[in-house]
């Protein structure tokens, strides 16, 4: 499986790179499962991968288990009180109080206060677990039946062998996505084509990553729920794949680019975007037309503004536009990766690597 170290998730690439070519490395002085976040004066200028609200307050997550807090709309923040110190990679609100983020070592925080605190409902060993078990029980369920389908029960015995491999490896599972449509269902999804879902607000979960069009466990890097109630994975290596049942079931689409994806959006149709500048769209979200950029930055995220699309990418990268073409947001520009932004009044708040950034959206440029 390939890596590539450019994109939102560069520095998760990197940590992934080191996890299959250098396995022999000595092993980290403490668990970071088991060490909470420390309090820095730098956080704000700590490296940082996504934000997202909370009614109306804003929650950054990153490095070392960071989750910044600001209830003024970006003027001041605060640290939350986090478990543990591992990277952070995304973070969802279901509502003003109910909050999920997820990160390295199969890290799933919960969140029941706005985030202000948070409690580790999963990690990468109850994950490994959790898999072993539920794969066995399903070729147990299997074996019983009187006609079982051969290349059914060959795929189960081929992911328990992975899954006990993981197990025994630990929990070295880079969770990258997560999305809740409300306080009771959702789904966060990573590393090695892992899927997983809850039905109880992530008071016990169901693996799916085995039951995926992905022979090749190929990342899951971002998740979108349309409007219309499909679900849409994209992934590494042109990986596209749809649910049009809460994703009891998958398909794979036809991908127009074989590189990897990082981020979707859907305005006027769907988008896709990834390394070196790559941007599709589609009215159907199954037919797709390649958009030329004027840059070959990787594109880490988008969102809706003004009735256009605003691109986020490396290189401190913001154009904004529609299918008949895109423009930079603004003159000044940074040379730190952007990661995610939200609009707040008149002005942008963005994270990435350099931490929180705010930036004067020009006259007539609204959400």
């Amino acid at each position: 499986m390939g890596f590539n170290i450019q994109g939102r998730k560069w520095l998760l690439c990197v940590l992934l790179c080191s996890l299959t070519t250098a396995p022999a490395l000595a092993a980290t002085p403490f668990d970071r499962l088991q060490v909470a976040a420390q309090l820095t004066e730098r956080a704000t200028q700590s490296l940082l991968l996504d934000i997202a609200r909370a009614g109306e307050r804003l929650v950054a997550v990153g490095e070392q288990g960071l989750v910044l807090l600001s209830d003024d709309g970006g003027d001041h923040w605060r640290q939350a009180e986090v478990p543990v110190s591992v990277l952070l990679t995304a973070v969802s609100f279901a509502d003003g109080q109910q909050g999920w983020a997820v990160g390295h070592d199969g890290t799933v925080l919960h969140s029941i206060d706005g985030g202000a605190s948070w409690s580790l409902q999963l990690d990468g060993n109850r994950i490994n677990a959790l898999r072993v078990a539920q794969l066995e029980a399903e070729l147990d369920a299997l074996g019983q039946e009187t006609e079982a389908d051969p290349a059914v029960q060959e795929n189960l015995e081929y992911a328990l062998d992975d899954a006990l491999f993981a197990l025994e490896d630990g929990p070295n599972m880079p969770l990258l996505d997560v999305w809740f449509a409300d306080a009771l269902h959702g789904f966060v999804l990573g590393a090695y084509g892992q899927l997983l879902q809850t039905q109880d607000g992530g008071n016990s979960w169901q693996t799916l990553g085995h039951r995926l069009p992905n022979p090749d466990h190929f990342h899951l890097n971002s998740l979108l729920a349309s409007a219309a109630g499909d679900l849409y994975i994209a992934g590494e290596a042109g990986l596209l794949l749809r649910s049009r049942d809460s994703g009891k079931t998958w398909e794979a689409l036809e991908s127009p680019y074989e590189g990897s994806f990082f981020a979707m959006a859907e305005l006027d149709g769907f988008w896709l975007m990834g390394l070196r500048g790559n941007l599709f769209h589609s009215l159907d979200g199954e037919h797709w037309q390649a958009l030329e950029l004027d840059a070959t930055a990787t594109l880490n995220s988008a969102l809706a503004l003004d009735n256009k699309l605003l691109l986020l990418g490396q290189g401190g990268l913001l154009q904004l536009g529609d299918p008949a073409g895109f423009a930079p947001l603004l003159q000044e520009r940074s040379r730190q990766s952007l990661s995610a932004a939200v609009v707040v009044g008149s002005q942008l708040v963005l994270v990435g690597e350099g931490g929180i950034q705010r930036k004067d959206l020009p006259a007539g440029a609204a959400q």
